[in-house]
């Protein structure tokens, strides 16, 4: 319905994602754009409210996210959509420091990302003793905070979630944000939606909606390299250059191009893709370039186009490039250079505009210097590098994408206990993404033959994946530092790479001492430990030192 609306009679679809008081402050402010803007309430943060917007965008759509704070730069890397951050202003502060004065003359803020150097001088004017401290996760949060609660602070000044801490601990927390900051926020996401609706309507090429097959969601995960990924896509889409996607079988290759594709201004053209390991060698020529009328007994009477012909205007998607003979890699480098196509059979080329990605599995400079791939095309493919990681390096997504694949399964909302999460968090997934998905259809078809599905248990997770329990079942490896192992002065701080360790949770002595030997910067024992800063949290609670 909304894409019949003209660009001046669409109202403007504004989500607000807030929680704890800038929530309440949020609704106050919001019956003032009644009839200027169709705004919702999302009264989630941090992975909750991803996982609930991502839900929500497979049947709604928005125009413009509207947070702030560490919940809104944790959505910006997360969800395909625009955000806008409510930011205080001076004379927001210079508020919010008189409310924290009536409480006590020991101050203390904490802002998210830089610190605010307006504060030094509100020091001086009202003569306060104020503690300044910024954060950049949840985690710093809660040390900041507790840091001032130890230095004798009676009020704290911070976003919602830094004044629900501030509450947990004892002392009075004090909202940064006023109305009129909430108002400025409003305005700028009503300018922008109409902006992009305004850009969309002006550039829309073809009445056909965008395929849900090329949005960039369908790149499920929270974890740092998931994120960097979909900034990748969102970057290399923009050009026309050819990018390499490399990664080890099961990664998700195909799924990236067609990210790209969609990230592209050629999304409402062709996206083929063609397996160049699949095809027989004596067929792919033809397939590829076509071929022209008598090319060959049996040939179809008026010849054929091939593939790169197909694609003319979009993407044409090359997987498992490394496995090519090299009679074609000599005529696919031809493409690339001269942009035209000679069909078999045929002396008159035909020009093609194409952009190409191509993926493989092998390590195509060792097949270079093997001879068994032409050099100046690898340089010609290797222009933009996507190099993805093995499902084992970013573990923590795997509740997140195995509820994915299950809902697309047609299964029910169902949760993953404690024990079941711990036994996907340590398997090694040697087929990555595609064994996750198999183990999701293994789940909907087992599961609701022994009671409805809406817990994964780790009794029903063994019957259905009995490979993640056995014996010896292979751990994803993680660093250990010398300190914990008790190595010699001296010593590599890493174990050495011909002896890789295993993954698994150290013990809650080990983690003390980490944290010691690192001064309590969690963030630098979760690198030390190969493993994010949730599973460290996580390990942390569970010892009740969090």
């Amino acid at each position: 319905m909304r894409d019949m609306l003209t660009p001046e009679s669409h109202l403007p679809a504004i989500w607000t994602v807030s929680v704890t008081r800038l929530s309440r402050l949020v609704q106050e402010v919001t019956p003032e754009f009644d009839g200027r803007a169709a705004i919702d309430t999302i009264n989630l943060g941090f992975e909750e409210a991803v996982t609930e917007i991502r839900e929500r965008l497979r049947d709604e759509d928005c125009d413009v996210v509207l947070s702030a704070g560490s919940n809104g730069e944790y959505l910006r890397n997360r969800i395909d959509k625009p955000i806008v951050l409510v930011r205080p202003d001076g004379f927001d502060l210079m508020q919010a420091l008189t409310r924290a004065r009536h409480h006590g003359d020991r101050i203390g803020i904490v802002s998210y990302g830089d610190e605010l150097p307006a504060f030094s001088a509100f020091k001086q004017e009202f003569g306060l003793e104020i503690e300044q401290r910024a954060y950049t996760h949840t985690e710093d949060a809660r040390d900041r905070v507790a840091e001032l609660v130890s230095l004798g602070c009676q009020a704290i000044v911070g976003t919602g979630y830094v004044t629900e801490l501030a509450d947990r601990a004892g002392v009075v927390g004090i909202l940064m944000y006023s109305p009129d900051s909430i108002r400025r926020a409003f305005e700028q996401a009503i300018d922008l939606a109409r902006m992009l609706t305004h850009a969309r309507s002006g550039q829309r090429r073809s009445p056909t909606p965008p395929d849900s097959r090329y949005s960039l969601r369908r790149l499920i995960g929270n974890s740092e390299p998931m994120v960097a990924l979909r900034d990748q896509v969102r970057l290399y889409g923009a050009s026309d250059r050819t990018v390499l996607i490399t990664g080890e079988t099961g990664t998700g290759k195909e799924l990236v191009a067609q990210a790209l594709h969609g990230a592209s201004p050629r999304r409402s053209a062709a996206f083929v893709a063609v397996n160049c390991g699949a095809i027989a060698e004596s067929l792919l020529e033809s397939e590829l370039f076509g071929y022209a009328d008598g090319a060959f007994t049996g040939s179809r009477r008026g010849g054929r186009i091939g593939l790169i012909e197909a694609a003319n205007g979009g993407t044409l998607f090359l997987d498992e490039i490394g496995e090519m003979p090299l009679a074609l890699q000599t005529r696919l480098l031809r493409v690339l250079e001269e942009r035209e196509v000679l069909r078999v059979g045929s002396v008159r080329t035909t020009p093609v505009d194409v952009r190409v990605i191509a993926a493989t599995h092998c390590e195509l400079d060792a097949l270079v210097r093997e001879g068994r791939f032409r050099r100046d095309l690898y340089y010609r493919l290797n222009v933009l590098r996507i190099a993805l990681a093995p499902l084992r390096d970013h573990a923590d997504d795997v509740p997140l994408l195995l509820m994915s694949f299950l809902r697309a399964t047609g299964a029910g909302p169902m949760v993953i206990d404690g024990p079941a999460e711990a036994a996907l968090l340590r398997h090694d997934w040697p087929g990555n993404i595609r064994e996750l998905r198999n183990l999701a259809e293994r789940i909907a078809v087992l599961g609701p033959a022994e009671s409805p599905l809406a817990a994964l248990t780790r009794p029903l997770l063994a019957r259905c994946a009995p490979e993640l329990f056995a014996a010896g079942s292979a751990a994803a490896p993680i660093r250990v530092i010398a300190a914990v192992t008790g190595s010699a002065e001296g010593a590599s701080p890493m174990v050495a790479a011909s002896a890789p360790p295993v993954r698994k949770r150290p013990e809650a002595a080990a983690l003390a001492a980490l944290l010691a030997q690192h001064r309590g910067q969690r963030g630098a024992v979760a690198q030390a430990l190969g493993v994010s800063r949730s599973t460290l949290w996580r390990w942390l609670q569970e010892d009740g030192t969090a």
